[in-house]
């Protein structure tokens, strides 16, 4: 009844308000017209205006109030699927009558989206991944390598074990090993990647410092194991960025003619007796990715010698580098059949100690590659071959090489 009233009132009203608009229409211009400005009459139409507004207005909101709106509604399909074009905007697109508590939903995003309707009226979304099908982004997969670099100076326990000569080297309960806790980073780019070794740290103390404080940190150095304050320059070097290697003095061809130091191991020494000493070196300093020998052509070249110490070195999680000075080497034979990280120095790069020699021995080295993607370069911490790679390191990016540590390119090699 109420709402039958207010629709008749509204109905008289605008038939009353319809004549008197044709009357003034249709009147012929000066008959009977109201003699009112025209200004007046703007302002008339207006107000009627106005008016009509406010009965339509009071009209709807007493329709409304006895007829309430859905609260809710369906979106159309071609609606639902134009909101998520391209894929960009619209996770999934849900009917209003879910089925069994969850609603129909369509993925529109690299993930599978639900969404669940509990009980007390609230709603819950799960996002997991969709499975790939190799028509997505690829993603590039690096290994894990170095610690925090705010501990770089701190030796993990987990990668230590006590022996006789002090914490040496050992593979941790879960798997991790020293080469891949202490490795330097790197891009994981795959394009030309050179590893520089600066050996024979701890022999003099001013050059020790320089090298450590001059040399990019991309520099990897190796800490001869009969050097002086080796745990002090360790500290500094790792502070500083750089990766460390640990020097083993080896026995060479001509020895004792040549001596490599205290504690060489020698090919007449009992397994024993090279064991013992290769841990006293190995207890000099921590945090070390590998071992590097120190000469050693002769040592390198006998199996029965060499099979036990490299077989120590692979079972502690080390790498091995061979500075690559003997074609006799049996580096490359055991470090496959154990299946350890391990490299070989390319190039010589300061035989020459001059530095304009060692610049060129560089370009050498870039050249080697580029022709097989990465190279090792192998030197000495001289004055003259600081400056040089320090200088050559200034352009090199500018020309697409990156100088990495020396464990990422032994890793490479690991079966």
């Amino acid at each position: 009844m109420r709402q039958n009233g207010v629709a008749s009132a509204i109905s008289a009203r605008l038939a009353e308000t319809e004549a008197n608009l044709s009357g003034n229409l249709h009147t012929p211009l000066g008959k009977d017209r109201p003699s009112a400005p025209a200004p007046r009459m703007r302002l008339s139409s207006t107000r009627s205006a106005g008016v009509v507004a406010t009965i339509l207005a009071l009209g709807l909101s007493a329709y409304t109030a006895v007829t309430p709106l859905p609260l809710s509604y369906t979106p159309a399909p071609e609606a639902a699927d134009a909101s998520a074009s391209n894929g960009e905007s619209a996770l999934l697109t849900q009917s209003a009558a879910p089925r069994d508590g969850l609603a129909a939903e369509r993925p529109r995003s690299g993930a599978n989206v639900e969404t669940t309707l509990n009980a007390d009226g609230s709603v819950v979304t799960k996002y997991s991944p969709r499975p790939r099908d190799g028509a997505g982004p690829v993603l590039i997969d690096t290994p894990r390598l170095g610690q925090d670099p705010r501990l770089a100076a701190v030796p993990n326990p987990d990668l230590l074990e006590d022996s006789a000569y002090g914490p040496i080297p050992v593979i941790a309960s879960d798997g991790l090993r020293p080469v891949e806790e202490y490795a330097r980073p790197w891009s994981g780019a795959r394009g030309t990647r050179i590893a520089i070794v600066v050996g024979g740290l701890g022999l003099s103390q001013t050059g020790t410092q320089r090298a450590i404080r001059q040399l990019p940190d991309t520099v990897t150095l190796a800490f001869a194991a009969t050097g002086n304050s080796l745990q002090r320059w360790m500290q500094e070097a790792r502070q500083q960025g750089h990766e460390i290697l640990l020097q083993v003095p080896f026995e060479p061809f001509d020895y004792p003619a040549n001596d490599p130091g205290r504690g060489t191991l020698l090919v007449e020494n009992s397994p024993g007796d090279n064991l013992d000493n290769l841990h006293q070196a190995m207890a000099r300093i921590t945090n070390y990715t590998g071992v590097m020998n120190y000469m050693g052509g002769r040592f390198l070249s006998d199996s029965a010698a060499f099979e036990p110490v490299v077989r120590d070195i692979a079972a502690r999680g080390l790498l091995f580098l061979d500075d690559g000075s003997s074609a006799r080497s049996l580096t490359g034979n055991y470090a496959k059949a154990l299946g350890m990280p391990h490299a070989f120095g390319d190039l010589q790069l300061d035989a020459q100690l001059q530095e304009q020699a060692i610049l060129q021995k560089l370009d050498e080295l870039e050249r080697i590659a580029r022709r097989k993607g990465s190279a090792i370069g192998i030197a000495s911490a001289f004055d003259e071959t600081i400056a040089a790679i320090s200088k050559w390191s200034d352009e090199a990016a500018s020309r697409g090489v990156e100088i990495v540590g020396v464990a990422s390119l032994a890793m490479d090699e690991a079966p």
